[in-house]
């Protein structure tokens, strides 16, 4: 696993949510639990857990970013909010 310190998250890689992460939707969003590191995420935005929800069945996040319907204008936005949850294990890079 590889742990990359930059802001963005690239979107053309396949990333999946990290196994050991639970997700309880909310009526705000959602809750991610990561039981390894017992780190707590929000998403405050219902999209964005629809994209976290299907990543994995996508080959690309952009493309799930696509399927949910994110605009290329949004697509900055939805790229540094997946890169956080990159960053605090809550996804990882699906594997070749």
């Amino acid at each position: 696993m590889s742990t990359k310190n930059t802001a963005t998250l690239d979107l053309n890689q396949a990333w999946r949510v990290h196994p050991q992460v639970s997700i309880r939707p909310e009526p705000f969003g959602a809750l991610l639990y990561h039981f390894g590191t017992r780190k707590l995420s929000f998403l405050k935005d219902r999209r964005l857990l629809e994209i976290v929800q299907v990543l994995s069945d996508y080959p690309t996040a952009r493309q799930a970013c696509d399927v949910i319907g994110v605009s290329e204008a949004e697509l900055p936005q939805f790229q540094r909010a997946l890169a956080t949850l990159r960053d605090s294990q809550m996804l990882i890079e699906e594997s070749a």
